[in-house]
Formats: C-alpha cells, structure tokens, sequence
C-alpha cells in the first residue's frame, strides 16, 4: 500500500474556527496516525494550483494546540473556482488553455496527497466536489473531506456550521459599546450591519446574543443610560419582507418618544433591490470568480442609514459593521466542542477512504455525518419560524413576515 500523506487548505472569507481547525487535524493525525505526514497548501486553492505548500514538521505538531487561542487562518486563505478556468488564468494561477482542475489534481498527484481535507464554507466545498468528481473520474487515488465553515450558518443540510456561534458572541459584544454612541448626540441613529448573504442566522443569532449579554445589567434609574437605551428597535433580514414607510413611522414613533433607534441589519437584506437599482441606473456592480456580487461594495446598512435618517429626522445617523471584528475571533468553547467533533469523524473518515463534508445531517435528524458532496450547497436560508427568534422580535416589539 503507498504511504499516506495528508494535506489541508482553508478558503473563501475567514470565520473563528479556522486556526482551530487546522490545529484540531494536526492534533488529531499526530494521535491516530502519527507515521503519516502532513502538509498545508498556502492560500488555499491558490496554493495547490501555485505547489505552495508548508510541510508541518514536529515542533509544528508539539505547538498544534496554540492555534485553537487565534483567529484567522494559519495557512491564509484565497477565493478561487477551479471550475472558472478564465479566471484562474487572469490572476496568473494556470497559464491559458490549461484545466484548473487537471493542474491541482496533478499538482496532488505529484506532492503524493492521498487524503485532502478542505476547510470552508460552501464555495470552498463545491469547488471540493469538483475537485474530487474530477479525481473519480480520472482515476486519481485520492479522498477528500471537508469541514463546514461558515458564520453565517447557511450550508445546506448542515445543521450548525464551524464558527457561526462564536461570530454572534463577539458580534454582540462588539455592539455591546456601539450602542453606547446613542449618548453623543440626541436623535441618534445606529446601524449595526451584521454578516449574511443570503441568511439571516447571524444577525439574529448577534441580536439574540446582544439582549441576553445586556439584560444582566444594572443601571443607575433616572439617567440616560437605562436598558432601552442598551435594547434594539428593528431587525431586518433577507428573509423578511421589507415595508419602508411602516418601519419609518414605527421607528420614527421610538425616536421621538427616547431620542434614539438602533437597527440591526443583515447584509444581505433588501440586496436585490439595491443591485436592481444600481444596475438600472448604469452602475456594474462587481462579482467574484463565483459569481457572487462583492458585497463589501454594496455597503447595506448605508442603503438604510440614507432611507432612514431624513425619515426619522435623525441629527446623527452612523453604520457600524461588526463582521471582520466577529469573523476574526478565535472560536470559543461551543465551537471548540463542535470542531472537535467534526475533525474526529473528518479523520476516521479520511482513513476509511469517505469522502464529503463532516457536519450535523439535517435530513437524518442532526446526526453527525459524512454528508456526500454532490448534497452540499450554500444560500441555506434561515427559518423565521425558529422558536427563539420569535422571542427575540418579542423583546424588540416588531412585527415580520417572509418576503
């Protein structure tokens, strides 16, 4: 039998289980299999395509558990779609005329990869069953196993994606300041733009989050700081139906009974509208090699700061976005237990020559699985019908129904 050599990459936009994930697999395999050797592809995809890779030596291994303290990823990641041969060669990745996917199955072929682990969200994932169709059928011996990473929690039929619990946390706690800016000036407007593409999980979750984190205070009774001062007037997702003028007048109605309205917003909410009116009136709006439209170009929550703030008669309207503080974080004790979990099964099922993503099987009552690669697919969209949302826009006071 040929030697076993395990590489692994991280993809797509950061979330707090990267650095976690990375030091859980190499702890994992210097438990279970410590013969085999390992390497990390640097940048991800791009890094396979490139042969930039790092060969994880002893000291590596000794130090594994000191990545699950940070953030970020300790192997960098990179956007890229195997599959988009014209953008590859526009960034330099092939040269023209070459297969994306004939260059990194060759590019593993020749590095001796016999297991591949890939660590992303659902883009980094697909491009991973891609990459292992093309293996099959081209008579590479190679398994592939992803993680499911993701802080908006929006992989289809992953019950919980790696880092998304964590986000909400530390989104809360990054607005758990911002909203002290509603005592700079009177009539105060504060936008709180949380990720989510297509899924509104997380700003539900950070708004969840945020109340929970707050309802423990104290405050001194007959001052500015009091808890609605510290609470949320407005939620708005990509799943809910949106009617400016009624949320105005409700809003407006909040602004001037205490002199303040906060607003938590996905960024992916009301976003085909905003597109629609961008390209109608002659604008390109930018997209990356999956097709996505760069949403850090679209700026959402300035799109409501300027529907709002005339409407309300806000003197001070800001837009404050906790998604790179969030996503940044290293992942904290839920989603350390979750990590762990999935790297176990990623492993175990590595060796016994499974190929999928590791995750909580929707579609077989959570369990904890190997889930084939041609089910996974992004734009899971959140379920406003969720118990604990509902209390969530209990406590706020707002009506919703789905778009």
């Amino acid at each position: 039998m040929a030697k076993q050599k395990v590489a692994m990459l991280t993809a797509g936009g950061l979330a707090p289980c990267l650095s976690s994930a990375v030091g859980g697999l190499i702890e994992r395999y210097s438990d279970v299999a410590p013969e085999i050797d390992l390497v990390a592809y640097k940048s991800g995809y791009q890094g396979v395509l490139l042969g930039d890779s790092i060969a994880i030596s002893r000291d590596m291994r000794e130090k594994a558990p000191l990545l699950h303290r940070y953030g970020g990823s300790p192997i960098g990641n990179s956007r890229v779609k195997l599959t988009n041969a014209a953008d590859c060669v526009k960034r330099g990745l092939v040269k023209e005329g070459e297969n994306p996917l004939r260059v990194a199955a060759e590019r593993l072929a020749n590095d001796g990869i016999t297991i591949l682990h890939t660590i992303g969200g659902d883009d980094t994932n697909t491009t991973a069953a891609d990459l292992a169709a093309y293996l099959a059928a081209n008579g590479y011996n190679l398994t592939v196993v992803g993680l499911p990473k993701t802080v908006d929690n929006d992989v289809v039929p992953i019950r919980q994606s790696l880092g998304a619990w964590t986000a909400a946390e530390v989104g809360a706690h990054f607005f758990d300041n911002v909203s002290n800016e509603q005592t700079a000036a009177p009539r105060t407007l504060v936008i709180h733009e949380v990720m989510g593409r297509h899924c509104g999980w997380l700003t539900a979750a950070t708004a969840r989050a945020y109340l929970q984190r707050t309802s423990r205070n104290q405050y001194v009774d007959g001052l500015m700081m009091d808890a609605h001062l510290k609470s949320i007037d407005a939620v708005y997702l990509p799943e809910m139906a949106f009617d400016l003028d009624a949320e105005a007048a409700r809003l407006k109605d909040i602004m001037d009974r205490t002199g303040h309205a906060t607003v938590f917003v996905s960024e992916g909410a009301c976003l085909d509208a905003i597109v629609a009116e961008r390209e109608a009136a002659g604008e390109t709006v930018k997209r990356d090699a999956f097709g996505h439209v760069k949403i850090d170009t679209i700026n959402v929550g300035a799109w409501f700061q300027k529907q709002f703030a005339n409407l309300l008669d806000a003197e001070r309207s800001l837009v404050q976005k906790s998604g790179y503080f969030a996503r940044s974080a290293p992942a904290n004790g839920d989603d350390l237990r979750l990590i762990q979990s999935m790297v176990d099964l990623a492993v175990e099922s590595a060796l016994n020559k499974v190929s999928g993503v590791t995750g909580h099987d929707e579609a077989q009552n959570g369990k904890l699985r190997t889930i084939e690669f041609p089910r996974i697919k992004g734009g899971k969209a959140f379920d406003l019908s969720t118990a604990w949302f509902a209390e969530v826009m209990d406590n706020i006071g707002q009506k919703y129904k789905e778009a």
